[in-house]
């Protein structure tokens, strides 16, 4: 084995034995996603300083992984590694042809998730830079972004609403549709799979997340997909007992389609 690879691996290793990962399940997600250069890169970023522990699973897929990690002073950080066997290549490059910020070429796996990383870290930057409640992106390399832990002090995660329901349906609906509205119009950003799977309940407020999949508002599939979250989540909240419709929900956003 290259020394190199030897030496991250090593590096890994000590990173996770800091916190024991106890949990079998954890150990298994540990052994599909540490492949060779995902080492590799986490030893860069640990060398340089941007993490410093890997402590467990936040959520797991068939495409990434969310790992708790620990950075400087303590700081709590969540570490987004997406897989290289399991991804759907297909999806990705549908995503990534079609968005005017990315001159994809290569169809080699490995370049198309990292042109996807890429991607998913500057969507988050935009939105994050415009006051959208997401995870605050930390960087990213190859297949893998750091951004900020959403969760409490102790390291508790927050979960998504389709796990952890708003004490108040309509008050926490009324949120999203205020950081949706911010989310197009200021961030010029599309979702694209918007759902209770991606928004968390932090605090009973909504945070939006997994925007790797988010195009420019002027991509020419931006209206088909907009009009795709806005009947996911009216379906989703009018469940959850919101008076609420498509039509009232779109006037409120009122992209500018060009």
């Amino acid at each position: 084995m290259d020394s190199k690879v030897t030496k991250a691996d090593k590096k890994i290793q000590e990173i996770i034995s800091r916190k024991k990962i106890k949990d079998s399940s954890d150990r298994k997600v540990g052994s599909e996603i540490f492949d060779k250069i995902t080492l590799e890169t986490l030893y860069k970023l640990s060398n340089k300083g941007y993490i410093n522990i890997l402590n467990g699973a936040i959520s797991t897929g068939k495409e990434a992984n969310v790992l708790k990690g620990i950075a400087k002073k303590e700081k709590l950080i969540a570490a987004k590694i997406y897989r290289i066997t399991t991804s759907d290549f297909k999806k990705m490059s549908y995503y990534i042809d079609s968005d005017h910020r990315f001159n994809l070429k290569s169809k080699n796996k490995r370049q198309i998730i990292y042109s996807w990383v890429n991607k998913e870290f500057k969507n988050l930057k935009r939105l994050y830079k415009v006051g959208v409640n997401v995870p605050k992106p930390i960087i990213s390399s190859h297949n893998i972004l750091l951004m900020d832990f959403i969760g409490d002090e102790k390291g508790n995660p927050a979960q998504p609403v389709k796990n952890q329901l708003p004490k108040n349906p309509t008050n926490f609906f009324n949120k999203l549709l205020v950081q949706l509205k911010i989310f197009v119009n200021e961030g010029n950003l599309i979702h694209g799979d918007l759902s209770n799977f991606n928004i968390l309940n932090y605090n009973e407020d909504p945070v939006i997340i997994d925007v790797s999949q988010s195009v420019v508002i002027d991509n020419p599939i931006a209206k088909e997909l907009f009009e795709r979250d806005v009947q996911t989540i009216i379906n989703e909240y009018k469940k959850l007992g919101v008076d609420t419709s498509y039509n009232e929900v779109y006037e409120y956003i009122n992209p500018n389609f060009n």
